[in-house]
């Protein structure tokens, strides 16, 4: 594979300290411009103040970047012709020269490749509503049953099947752990209402979990870390309830299926909950930074002579 990987992150992996992966998809399609550069530079800060070293990953000029320099970041996030990709889109990008920004699926699948253990994101893809309809289920799931990576998020996007959702992880395999509390977060919320298995309740507590899957070899899948979205800074559950009504209702009638629905209701989120929707998304991926930086700097600590976190 044509991949890239700046000398920061690689010397930080030679040395064995500790480094976050952070996708691009965000970056370039998840938030409105200006804002969306200051937002990374914001993002890559907070995993520096946390002691570990940033590795933006995105497809540049055909060549994968696993870590990214002002200029390839400040590109990702203005260039309107930044393409969407997906692991599955990575070869054909590859090949054709292509630029564009990486999902959770494209970011944890680089992410592993380079070594690196910790990833953190905002929210998963996952199984969507009517899926008995449309068999529509994101692609991060299988990808997430491929990979070692620690992928820290504030659990899946709430317009989904949330119990769906998680009874795919169970079937590929995948470790689901709260992260102090012992509910699935609700992205948007704290809480989406639904139990997990696990609860860790220290970044320590998660290095050691990874430690484990370490020793015990097999097959390989990422261990999910579900950190929840401060209360104080969550979206009002009732707002949160009414507009996700009537935004399916809206997508219904308006015929959207198929990958248009999930961009379609994030966007009427944002609209009709004049941009509180946007700032809890922002408070979950903070938190969710900040705690990656922080189980990478506990993992690369425990791990004897370094080896790559």
């Amino acid at each position: 594979m044509s991949t890239q990987v700046s000398e920061e992150v690689r010397e930080a992996l030679h040395e064995g300290r500790p480094v976050v992966a952070l996708e691009s998809t965000i970056i370039a399609h998840g938030l409105p411009r200006p804002r969306n550069l200051a937002v990374a530079w914001e993002l890559e800060e907070l995993v520096r103040a946390g002691g570990a070293v940033p590795a933006t990953i995105a497809v540049v000029d055909g060549t994968a970047r696993v870590g990214l320099d002002r200029a390839a970041l400040t590109r990702i996030a203005e260039d309107p012709e930044v393409r969407k990709l997906g692991h599955r889109d990575l070869a054909p990008a590859l090949a054709t020269g292509a630029t564009g920004a990486t999902t959770v699926s494209a970011t944890a699948w680089l992410a592993d490749a380079a070594g690196v253990r910790v990833f953190a994101t905002g929210g998963l893809g996952g199984v969507h509503r009517a899926w008995t309809e449309t068999q529509d289920e994101s692609a991060d799931l299988r990808l997430l049953a491929r990979v070692g990576t620690t992928v820290v998020c504030a659990g899946v996007k709430s317009i989904l099947d949330v119990p769906a959702t998680l009874q795919r992880l169970e079937t590929l395999g995948v470790t689901v752990a709260g992260y102090g509390t012992d509910r699935f977060p609700g992205f948007y919320l704290a809480s989406s209402g639904e139990p997990v298995d696990w609860t860790l309740g220290s970044p320590e507590a998660v290095a050691a979990v990874i430690r484990a899957q370490d020793r015990l070899g097999g097959p390989r899948a990422a261990l999910i870390v579900a950190n929840p979205v401060p209360v104080a800074e969550q979206l009002d559950p009732a707002l949160h309830d009414r507009v996700l009504a009537s935004g399916l209702a809206a997508a219904k009638e308006k015929g959207i299926t198929g990958q248009a629905v999930t961009p379609f209701l994030l966007e009427y989120l944002t609209v009709h909950t004049e941009g509180a929707s946007l700032e809890a998304n922002l408070a979950a991926v903070r938190g969710n930074v900040r705690l990656a930086a922080a189980i990478a700097a506990a993992y690369a600590g425990g791990v004897p002579g370094g080896g790559g976190v």
